[in-house]
């Protein structure tokens, strides 16, 4: 069987366990790794190790740990299983050369993979990743050369850390507490998905009064057979038990803990577009933060429409992936920078994301407004003074018929029509994204790792997301949706 190669993503490198995520492979990717790092800092900078809950994630990691050590470097190593977030602030605290995270976040049981976190806490640009993976097609093409260095003086040491105190520390300069303890009367139910943010967000709210249940606590390697995704489709008895047994609030967060997902008492889902753009309202109006907003370009043009009421705000867009929201808050003030997958941090904290402060932020929210999120979302869109409608689709399709919509929708100008709608504005910089007017939109990003069409859209009408959406699905059928 022909040998495939690693490929980074996104996020790092992901794979199956045992089909390619094996401890070759580990190697491979942790001695290019080495290699960008001594090429970078030489040996002065240790490397920061952690992992989550994944089968064999400590395995993986004790053993990219003896080989960084061959190098020469030293690897401070993570006491136990801890969230993305907490092993990215540590990173930066203690001023490593960055850090090699063992996790596949929300991806299936099967997959584990490894993130590495640059010095600043946050993912990796491609002139970083682009260095690495130079080095993983090299180790690839010359296999002989997959072993220890021979011209280092002293190997590195393995120092064991317990990084869940200082961050836990930190927190309490982004979430104030004191509030937190006033909202002593509500009743939350947390689904960690067997995930990292067990242990962190239930507790933290526990140690401030409030009455949190749990579900799905424990080690589960295969994630009670689901995916470790806070979506509503992997969320349905977090959704039914709050709607059912008077639970004020749902909160859950993915398999590192990285992304959030928020049930209201009504047991309605909510997505990223409705809460990003109300926990911006939330630390401007009520924490008093100025700068600016950044998001994806899939992300809820709310968030545009609330900093145009304000007066006081810009919005910067970027392609999708956190690591372009990231680099912006390196560069800018950001209130909050958002993306419609769940990724979210704010002013003051590390440019990667967090699920801990994001599930913490609601609460204090609601402690805040003394509402339940519910109306607090009205209250959003009365502040917009309109309504916002979203839809969010992965179509799965073959490589062949994938390529072949991109490849059309890539030929619309602005003028056409787009199933009876006109098109204001096209833009390319991440897949496609056609504008029917200031908030009405569509983007459509061919997955580069899977058969996936992914597709966002939003209108401040439902009929005219209904159309956007008939105009797309259209294309897949070879109908002809787009005319002159």
């Amino acid at each position: 069987m022909q040998k495939l190669p690693i490929k980074f993503g996104t996020d790092g490198w992901r794979a199956v366990i045992a089909e390619q995520f094996t401890f070759d492979n580990v190697e491979i990717v942790t001695r290019a790794i080495a290699q960008y790092i001594l090429g970078r800092f030489g040996t002065a900078r240790h490397v920061v190790i952690g992992y989550d809950l994944r089968f064999l994630a400590e395995k993986f990691a004790h053993h990219a740990a003896n080989i960084l050590t061959e190098y020469g470097l030293d690897v401070e190593f993570s006491d136990t299983w801890h969230p993305t977030p907490v092993i990215a602030y540590v990173a930066k605290e203690h001023e490593s050369a960055g850090a090699m995270m063992f996790t596949a976040s929300h991806n299936p049981p099967e997959y584990l993979g490894i993130k590495f976190i640059p010095e600043y806490a946050g993912p990796a640009l491609p002139d970083i990743t682009d260095k690495i993976i130079a080095n993983v097609r090299y180790f690839e093409a010359h296999p002989d050369e997959v072993v220890p260095p021979s011209n280092v003086s002293q190997p590195g040491t393995i120092q064991t850390i317990h990084p869940r105190e200082e961050y836990v520390l930190f927190l309490r300069t982004l979430v104030n507490f004191d509030v937190l303890k006033k909202a002593q009367g509500l009743k939350i139910l947390y689904d960690p998905m067997h995930g990292a943010g067990q242990g962190y967000i239930d507790s933290l709210l526990k140690d401030c009064g409030i009455h949190v249940d749990t579900l799905h606590t424990g080690r589960d390697p295969l994630f009670g057979g689901t995916m470790p995704e806070p979506k509503e489709e992997y969320l349905t008895e977090l959704i039914h038990r709050v709607k059912t047994e008077g639970y004020n609030l749902g909160l859950s967060s993915d398999g590192d803990a990285d992304r959030f997902g928020v049930v209201d008492e009504t047991g309605h889902f909510l997505t990223a577009n409705e809460l990003v753009p109300m926990m911006f309202r939330h630390l401007y109006k009520n924490k008093g933060y100025r700068g600016v907003v950044v998001r994806s370009l899939a992300t809820s043009k709310l968030l545009d429409r609330l900093a145009e009421v304000y007066g006081d705000v810009k919005v910067i867009e970027t392609p999708v992936g956190f690591k372009w929201i990231g680099q912006a808050m390196r560069e800018e003030n950001v209130i909050i920078g958002g993306e419609e997958s769940g990724g979210f941090s704010i002013l003051g904290h590390i440019p990667e994301k967090d699920g801990v402060l994001a599930d913490l932020l609601i609460v204090e929210m609601m402690a805040y407004e003394g509402k339940p999120i519910s109306e607090i979302y009205a209250d959003t869109l009365k502040d917009a003074g309109m309504r916002f409608f979203n839809y969010a689709q992965n179509y799965h399709l073959p490589q062949s018929q994938k390529n072949e919509v991109v490849a059309m929708l890539k030929t619309l100008k602005p003028g056409q029509s787009f199933n009876g709608l006109e098109i204001e504005s096209v833009d390319h910089r991440d897949g496609v994204k056609l504008y029917f007017g200031p908030y009405a939109w569509i983007t459509v990003r061919p997955s580069g790792t899977e058969p996936l069409l992914r597709a966002y859209l939003e209108a401040t009408e439902q009929a005219k997301l209904d159309k956007i959406k008939l105009g797309l699905e259209q294309l897949f059928s070879a109908k002809p949706a787009v005319h002159s």
